[in-house]
């Protein structure tokens, strides 16, 4: 840590261990030094990803100064200022607790409050010390893993370097410029200003969208820059265009050669019968001349050793390497969540070249093969659209991957694995990581790699999303109906009909985009607002909404099926609307998600074979209504409870059609299952079920949707005496030998506005722990509809929520993400139910 004044740099850059054991990224003959930039230049403001910790001293801004202008010198000793990509915790002497919530940039109306700092220009420097001997290298580099985004890079007042693209690496030779005591520069130029004239030099043609939409209250030609896109607003995210150095920097010295780029891919040759590994590796070569050696891979488990003879050529090059698996070994695939195992084999590479310098490269292998398929298929026009993993086709369950936070150096490695193993909880399989982002970093895909979540597999395959597939290629890369359901993927959105009404939905080959709106949990929104922003209505709501007219349609949707909150308490009220948001939104996602699975095994007019459903959004950015089922720091919406059941493995389906019940067993299993149909008809007003029926012998078959049962409903309530649709409620449910079962589903016979019986319910639960887990059992006094626990911000998740509560006692596990006591979490509970609304 830096102690002392944050504003005074250290004496010198903090130097890492010279030789590559682990990493890999070096040698023996080669030192590395993380520079940390911890001062800005005279005259300038504070970069840091452009906002990242603000004055907790007073600077008042009632308007935003001209461009050009930054922090003035007597405010500058109050910055707390975390600098992008160099350290996890904030270079300077106040701990981020201690920061005013009222700083943080997504508090209230930050977002437009701190607009003027991206609309300034803003430069990083600090002098240090070479921590290294410059005569014994024959190489030194400056590394820049990232720069966000348009700068000019001096050291020693020479300008050596230019940057203009956020996700590039940038290294510069500054071997004849470096000196023992050395300062450096960079000095960023507003990416709105630089957007804007690109955009004004472009004259050939127009580029649309030349702004967003003014809901989104973004800014301008985000287009004209290699930039994260949405930085400069979405209408799921606020308008944060950053600048600033926001992955690692460092500086490389070596002799000879040193290893810049390793990656490895596996396949099968069909042929042979035989794994496979292509191993690339891009060096940078000192030496006038070439450089022979050694190469060694070892995977030890499956007892595979290969050594290959290499030459690498003066300047930076590749070499690729073939490395056949041991015929011998079993090699065990890699499979998507729900499908298999995860499995993945250590591997070490060993470059041992002239002069005995060496560097070893520590890597995990994973053994899968993936392929898209598009096909005829017999009944109807057009192509399939599926993949195939290890020669399976496999269902794609999951959902859309946007940027985790606006400030991307604050996207940690537990967020990520908070967001992700959140995603395998929920039977999910994989993400389509969103195109207007960031590329994530590589800890991202490690985890992915870990837990079974394939990611954005369509688009080494497909022109873009959505597309018509090989048709699309057929006409010219340029569809003449991206939206045909008879080809490649589809995006739908439809805010005005009944979400309920499963015949609006696209029989589509897959959908890759849908949703709704909800707003986040008021616990979360709590955090970034002020008591009179607690109202639907508030100038804040309107605010933090950035699709238009959002907060209506989702009112309007509510309306179709439930009552609107009528409380004469304004926050109740608040609350109330926020629960009604997500129930809905959970509701009509899982109608749509379940039309979609059903739709896998067959044709209709030509329709079908749905292969893929994935929602639009998984993680939020920001706190603020969006479609995302994730909450800003990883809480569940009620929607991902019901992704964990309307994606779980085994699932009974229900829609219906023409006064007809009909009722699917869907399966990713590997196996045809004979099961049990259990179907359940409660009325409104009574715990006691009315009437059951089970089904015995229903053959579920191995990863289909096949029709198990189908009865009109007015001949299944006259059987069920004393019931009619707005009195009764259907529940069902498929078991099985072994413990198999699937998730209890629910079929609404009418409007939950016009249900009759429903009774004000007393919920009550009682809290235990067992070992690192929490037991919450719930009573009931009546039926309760959507019942969901709430601990506020205590961090963690349940096993189940937004449920239909039939019974008189339900057992509710409660996974915490963060240590917590039974206290906390009796003084923390709201219980709250569809009847709980007024």
């Amino acid at each position: 840590m830096v102690s002392g004044n944050p504003l005074t740099p250290p004496n010198t850059a903090s130097v890492p261990a010279a030789a590559s054991t682990s990493a890999g990224f070096g040698s023996i003959a080669a030192v590395a030094a993380r520079l940390h930039f911890l001062r800005p230049s005279s005259g300038k403001g504070f970069g840091g990803c452009g906002i990242l910790r603000y004055a907790t001293g007073g600077y008042p801004r009632q308007s935003s100064p001209k461009l050009g202008q930054g922090i003035p010198t007597q405010a500058r000793a109050h910055q707390c200022v975390r600098f992008c990509g160099f350290d996890t915790e904030p270079r300077c002497r106040h701990q981020v607790s201690t920061i005013s919530s009222q700083h943080d940039p997504y508090y209230r109306f930050n977002d437009v409050m701190y607009r003027w700092i991206s609309l300034d220009n803003w430069t990083y420097s600090r002098t240090f010390k070479t921590p290294f001997d410059i005569r014994k290298w024959q190489k030194v580099n400056l590394v820049f893993e990232g720069v966000d985004t348009v700068a000019q890079i001096l050291i020693n007042n020479i300008t050596f370097g230019r940057t203009d693209n956020m996700f590039n690496r940038y290294s510069f030779d500054i071997t004849s410029v470096i000196k023992e005591v050395n300062f450096v520069e960079v000095h960023f130029l507003s990416a709105v200003s630089y957007a804007a004239e690109q955009s004004r030099c472009h004259k050939a043609y127009s580029i649309p969208p030349a702004c967003p939409p003014p809901v989104q209250k973004g800014e301008c030609h985000a287009n004209f820059i290699r930039k994260e896109q949405c930085s400069f607003s979405w209408d799921w995210g606020p308008s944060f265009p950053t600048q600033g150095i926001w992955k690692d920097v460092r500086i490389e010295a070596y002799n000879h050669y040193h290893l810049i780029y390793f990656s490895l891919t596996s396949f099968f040759v069909k042929s042979a019968q035989q794994w496979s590994l292509e191993i690339e590796a891009i060096f940078d070569v000192v030496s006038s001349k070439p450089i022979a050696g050694l190469v060694t891979v070892n995977i030890p488990k499956l007892q595979t050793q290969q050594t290959f003879s290499v030459k690498l050529q003066p300047g930076e090059g590749s070499i690729v390497l073939l490395v056949n698996i041991n015929k011998s070994s079993a090699v065990e695939a890699w499979w998507p969540n729900g499908h298999g195992k995860q499995t993945g084999y250590n591997m070490t590479t060993t470059f041992i070249m002239e002069a005995g310098y060496q560097i070893e490269k520590f890597s995990k292998a994973y053994f899968r093969t993936v392929e898209l398929v598009q096909e005829p298929i017999p009944g109807s026009p057009g192509l399939s659209f599926y993949f195939k993993i290890n020669g399976r086709p496999i269902f794609i369950k999951g959902s859309n991957w946007i940027p985790a936070d606006a400030f991307q150096d604050r996207v940690t490695y537990d967020t990520l694995w908070l967001l992700l193993k959140s995603t395998a909880d929920a039977n999910m399989n994989a993400l389509r990581v969103w195109g207007g982002g960031v590329y994530e970093q590589d800890e991202f895909y490690n985890i992915c790699d870990e837990i079974g979540i394939m990611e954005d597999k369509s688009r080494p395959f497909i022109a873009s999303s959505p597309t018509n597939g090989l048709e699309s290629v057929k006409e010219g890369w340029l569809s003449q109906n991206p939206y045909d359901t008879h080809y490649g993927d589809t995006h739908f959105y439809d805010y005005s009909n009944d979400c309920w009404n499963w015949t609006v939905y696209p029989k589509t080959r897959f959908a890759s985009e849908y949703g709704f709106q909800s707003w986040p949990s008021f616990s979360t929104i709590e955090k970034i607002s002020s008591t009179e922003d607690w109202s639907y209505t508030s100038n804040f709501s309107l605010h933090r909404q950035h699709h238009e007219n959002g907060n209506d349609q989702m009112l309007q949707q509510i309306g179709h099926h439930f009552k609107l909150p009528q409380s004469t308490d304004p926050i109740k009220k608040f609350k109330d609307t926020i629960y009604l948001t997500q129930v809905m939104q959970a509701q009509c996602i899982k109608t749509e998600t379940e039309f979609y699975r059903f739709s896998q095994s067959e044709i209709i007019k030509g329709e079908g074979h749905t292969m893929g459903a994935l929602y639009w959004q998984l993680n939020d950015i920001w706190q603020a209504p969006s479609w995302a089922s994730l909450e800003y720091g990883g809480k569940w919406k009620l929607l991902h409870y019901f992704a964990q059941n309307f994606f779980a493995p085994l699932l009974p389906v229900a829609y219906e059609d023409k006064g007809v019940l009909y009722i699917y067993g869907v399966s990713d299993l590997h196996a045809d299952r004979k099961l049990t149909l259990r179907v359940v008809v409660h009325a409104w007003s009574s715990l006691e079920p009315v009437c059951t029926l089970a089904k015995d012998g229903v053959t579920v078959k191995a990863q289909s949707a096949v029709l198990i049962y189908k009865e009109s409903i007015n001949n299944l309530l006259e059987r069920c005496r004393n019931c009619t649709r707005k009195s009764c409620v259907i529940t069902f449910c498929l078991v099985g030998e072994g413990g198999l079962q699937s998730p209890t589903n629910h079929h609404f016979l009418s409007s939950l506005k016009d249900a009759v019986g429903l009774e004000k319910t007393q919920l009550s639960a009682s809290v235990s722990q067992r070992d690192d887990v929490y037991i919450f059992v719930l009573q009931t006094t009546a039926i309760a509809p959507f019942v969901s626990l709430d601990v506020g911000r205590i961090k963690g998740r349940f096993s189940d929520n937004g449920f239909l509560m039939t019974e008189k006692k339900k057992v509710v596990v409660f996974y915490p993400w963060e240590p917590t006591s039974v206290e906390e979490l009796e003084e923390s509970l709201t219980l709250t139910s569809l009847v709980d609304v007024v």
